[in-house]
């Protein structure tokens, strides 16, 4: 098994060379912070990159005070799948946790969502929205 490399997301971003810490990617919004990191952690010399994203996959603007891009310009919108997400990235493979799996991991009765806001993710908005 190779060298494992790890690194804080200030210093893989932001050209720092320290390797003190997991580079977190918490979602992909956008895909540009995720192919940065995926970029410089081959040029450190890895020889794979599998990424793992600790959210499910963010296919919904936020209008409850987040600022995102629209449906049309999120990443995973733009892309048929997991595989074919990991390759605009540069990775040699890519996957996310499931609503489920989120919703298990902080102990949230699948049944009731109520007491959250996971419109980002489902699509399910706690209020009516009135687009144009």
């Amino acid at each position: 098994m190779g060298e494992n490399f790890i690194i804080t997301v200030q210093e893989c971003v932001y050209g720092g060379t320290a390797w003190e810490s997991n580079p977190p990617d918490d979602s992909i919004v956008r895909g540009t912070t995720s192919k940065r990191i995926v970029q410089l952690i081959r040029q450190a010399g890895a020889k794979e990159v599998h990424v793992r994203i600790s959210s499910p996959m963010v296919k919904n603007p936020c209008f409850y005070g987040v600022d995102m891009p629209t449906k049309e310009e999120l990443f995973a919108n733009k892309h048929e799948n997991e595989r074919a997400m990991g390759k605009v990235i540069g990775a040699d493979s890519l996957a996310f946790l499931s609503t489920e799996g989120l919703l298990e991991a902080v102990d949230v009765d699948l049944a009731d969502t109520s007491s959250l806001c996971i419109a980002c993710f489902s699509g399910a908005y706690p209020t009516k929205l009135y687009l144009k």
